[in-house]
């Protein structure tokens, strides 16, 4: 992107009044809620590989802050350093011109050295929690960097699918942290956050259609078109229906919950061939995946205690 965008954004934010705290500024430069959801699901796979190993967690308190301070550090490390390389096209994204990277408020250097503090720290945590939780930390660090930031995002309509793998990983870090040589369990909750992704995040891209087309981003949506994004967005959840029944020994019941999750996604996907107003059901979409992803994984916690 031209130093033009780059200068015009920062004079902008400069005529306005300075309403972002630093507080503000700094959550948004690690993507607070994307750490924040990815700590629900690292949480569910330490939790589970407890449960599943008959350990009890309350004796190994050191193990639980090891791996979530570890995992939360690593993840918002990855996201401060996606915002310092995605700080030339951020500019032109609407939605993306509050980012402390776009408005000058953090200094590239600065961006820098909290992402390799983070990372750093973070990767000592999750080696302290037990090797194979750091090894898979580094995997998932180098997945969102350097295959997705680095590499696929600017140059590849699947993107969002190479993303996939660095956003199915926490939960893995969690239970290698308890499980070292994981048990069918880690897998199907790598499967199940891998398959969960693509439909997610095309609703978002659906939305965003227009800025990502502005920052010349070839995510589905731009390249393919809408119809295309709702047939991949529908096969995808069709492939998730399957994965539920890889963690039966948490019961029938939570398989059926699952399968209903599935159902009711699916439904409203189907519908997305007759919306009037494709924005509006991407939305709906967007809003049914985060609510998906948070019901399955605490149920999952909640269903593993009666096992």
């Amino acid at each position: 992107m031209s130093n033009g965008h780059s200068i015009t954004a920062t004079t902008e934010a400069e005529t306005k009044p300075v309403s972002s705290s630093f507080m503000k500024d700094f959550l948004s430069l690690i993507k607070i809620g994307i750490v924040n959801s990815n700590l629900i699901t690292t949480f569910t796979g330490l939790w589970l590989a407890f449960q599943f190993t008959n350990r009890n967690f309350l004796h190994e308190l050191d193990l639980l802050f090891y791996t979530l301070f570890g995992a939360a550090l690593i993840i918002a490390g990855s996201a401060a350093m996606n915002n310092y390389i995605d700080r030339d096209i951020d500019p032109v994204m609407k939605s993306k011109k509050g980012r402390p990277t776009v408005t000058g408020r953090f200094t590239p250097s600065a961006v820098l050295i909290t992402s390799f503090s983070f990372l750093i720290v973070g990767e000592i945590l999750l080696f302290m929690a037990s090797t194979s939780a750091g090894v898979w930390g580094l995997a998932g660090i180098i997945s969102y960097v350097v295959l997705y930031s680095m590499w696929s995002k600017r140059k590849h309509v699947s993107n969002t699918v190479v993303g996939s793998i660095s956003g199915a990983i926490p939960p893995v870090i969690g239970w290698a942290a308890v499980e070292p040589g994981l048990s069918f369990g880690a897998i199907a909750l790598f499967l199940i956050m891998f398959a969960w992704q693509p439909p997610h995040f095309y609703a978002l891209a659906m939305k965003r259609t227009e800025e990502y087309r502005a920052a010349n981003i070839p995510m589905l949506p731009v390249v393919k078109g809408f119809k295309r994004t709702k047939v991949s967005m529908l096969l995808w959840i069709l492939l998730l229906f399957p994965l539920p029944f890889l963690l039966m020994d948490l019961g029938i019941i939570f398989v059926i919950l699952a399968t209903v999750l599935n159902i009711g996604w699916l439904l409203l996907s189907i519908k997305g061939f007759r919306a009037e107003d494709d924005i509006k059901w991407a939305t709906r979409m967007f809003i049914y995946s985060l609510n998906y992803m948070t019901i399955l994984f605490v149920s999952m916690i909640i269903f593993s205690i009666f096992i």
